[in-house]
């Protein structure tokens, strides 16, 4: 009898996290389709960017860090039908959205919290030790987005000192891992906090300009 209440904790616990990984995805191929339709490209431009940026960082996860076969994305048919529906609702909706680059900011800075909580997740479920479950949950959160930049030929937001991007994906995943390996909290939970607090981490370092700084800067130089 035991047995039921685990078994269900198990069933609630893996769709919990499918549904934050789907999102993640979603979220990012969102953004990857507004950053195309912002750069004006056609719809094979739009689809292929928001392809690419709906499973980058899933694919570096599953492909790299954690190699348990396949990745999910060519394994799982919602992944892809959660692309082409984040394709399909970028073009009908982007019209009415009169500030786009202020949405694909929203949209990417929630992705990246959903993104990394997913990443770290899966690197615990595979029984990598807590710090690098970290490390994957932060290349899942910005693994997207870089190669999204990289194909738009901008500099990747990773590499620059600015507002707030890695720093808030690691302290996101490193609450995370920290509330579920040390606090033993509800990873479900845990999940939403990391994610929230990523969020807006994210969101006020732009609104407040708070910025990183370069290791070397003019003054340096001279």
């Amino acid at each position: 009898m035991n047995e039921v209440p685990h078994l269900m904790e198990h069933i609630d616990f893996d769709t919990t996290f499918l549904v934050f990984d789907l999102l993640a995805v979603f979220m990012f191929a969102a953004s990857g389709a507004l950053t195309a339709i912002r750069k004006k490209y056609d719809f094979i431009g739009v689809f292929m960017l928001s392809f690419v940026s709906g499973l980058g960082g899933g694919l570096i996860r599953d492909a790299i860090f954690i190699q348990a076969g396949p990745p999910k994305a060519v394994t799982d048919s919602k992944y892809l039908l959660v692309i082409l529906g984040a394709f399909v609702l970028s073009l009908i909706f982007h019209g009415s959205m009169h500030r786009l680059k202020r949405t694909v900011i929203l949209v990417d800075a929630l992705g990246l919290g959903a993104y990394g909580v997913v990443g770290a997740e899966a690197a615990l479920q595979e029984g990598l030790v807590p710090l690098a479950a970290v490390l994957v949950g932060i290349f899942n959160a910005c693994g997207a987005g870089l190669i999204r930049d990289v194909l738009i030929r901008e500099e990747p937001i990773i590499f620059k000192p600015g507002q707030f991007y890695a720093a808030a994906a690691i302290l996101g995943c490193g609450i995370f891992v920290g509330m579920v390996e040390l606090g033993h909290a509800d990873h479900t939970l845990a999940a939403i906090l990391a994610t929230l607090t990523v969020f807006l981490m994210r969101i006020l370092s732009i609104y407040f300009d708070w910025q990183t700084r370069p290791v070397l800067d003019e003054d340096d130089r001279s």
